[in-house]
């Protein structure tokens, strides 16, 4: 599985070459607002000696970036950063720039909404073109998920390892393309509640992942469908009260 947004996420892994760098930290300040909608970015000699790289190195950099959305060059103005309906939030760099600068209930609504859109989706189309391998792999993944060592991170990452696999096994390329989300809403839950609270916490996330597989292997699409939306909605009001739970926290604590 390739390094994505969760596993940054629970290693603090950082970026380490210099065009990875400048982009990272470019890109969280456009996110973050230190570099407003509009507003125009310093040129190339301040922002090449702010990070001290060449000028080849910043102006990939603004490539990489400008693929994003983020910004876009103007000729004899500058490059302006763009509106934020025109960010890429399929990407996982600016996911994790969302994540970094922090998340509201609104954001990981949205996530789960786009969840439903496409997971559900993707069980059903599994239940048709999974093959035995494919379902063999998604049910010990979702066996693994009881395993009572797990820590909140390593069912995080088993969870992950999971979803995807019923994107891959739905056989419909396009699809992958969601990785990143179901990665992003994943952070949002792992971030802010831990479902492996307990023996019978853990036995009840893999019980209801257990179940998609076991509505796949039937070849039932209507039921893979309903058992993935369950899984999407469960972990979707988990965010919720644990939001609820740390607004609570900050108005008894006079915040």
């Amino acid at each position: 599985m390739r390094k994505g947004l969760l596993e940054t996420v629970l290693t603090g892994a950082r970026t380490r070459t210099s065009h990875a760098q400048v982009v990272d930290e470019l890109g969280k300040a456009i996110v973050s607002g230190d570099f407003p909608v509009g507003s125009i970015l310093p040129g190339d000699p301040e922002l090449a000696m702010r990070f001290k790289v060449s000028r080849t190195v910043l102006r990939e950099a603004m490539k990489t970036l400008a693929a994003k959305g983020l910004i876009v060059p103007r000729a004899r103005i500058g490059t302006r950063v763009t509106a934020k309906n025109q960010w890429n939030l399929f990407d996982s760099d600016v996911l994790t720039w969302h994540f970094h600068r922090g998340v509201d209930e609104d954001f990981l609504h949205h996530l789960s909404e786009i969840r439903l859109a496409f997971e559900p989706h993707a069980a059903a189309l599994a239940a048709v073109n999974a093959t035995e391998a494919e379902i063999s792999g998604m049910m010990r993944l979702a066996v693994a998920m009881g395993d009572p060592e797990h820590t909140a991170e390593t069912l995080a990452m088993a969870d992950l390892r999971f979803h995807l696999s019923v994107v891959e096994a739905s056989g419909n390329p396009f699809m992958r393309t969601v990785g990143s989300l179901i990665e992003a809403a994943l952070v949002g839950i792992f971030k802010l509640s831990s479902p492996a609270s307990g023996r019978e916490g853990i036995d009840e996330v893999s019980r209801t992942h257990i179940r998609i597989v076991e509505q796949i292997s039937r070849r039932d699409e209507a039921g893979a469908r309903a058992a993935m939306e369950n899984v999407i909605r469960v972990g979707r009001e988990r965010v919720r009260a644990a939001l609820r739970d740390l607004a609570d926290a900050e108005k008894s604590s006079g915040k």
